[in-house]
């Protein structure tokens, strides 16, 4: 019975760590999608991504100063 809880308890952590990942991966997703990239087919990786919205925002916020 013990076991039976265990693995029970085992397979809806990973079930919930597989949507995590799911959403997780969707969002980057839509932010790739409204990333300028070039060539448009290159994807990112998941720290790429985040290291080039951050940077992209930075200077966009940058443009809107000197504007």
């Amino acid at each position: 019975l013990l076991s039976k809880q265990k693995r029970s308890r085992r397979m809806k952590a990973n079930d919930r760590e597989r949507n995590r990942m799911h959403h997780l991966n969707s969002a980057l997703d839509a932010l790739r999608s409204v990333l300028p990239t070039f060539p448009d087919d290159a994807k990112l990786t998941k720290i790429e991504t985040l290291r080039f919205a951050h940077n992209y925002i930075w200077a966009l916020t940058q443009s809107l100063r000197l504007a």
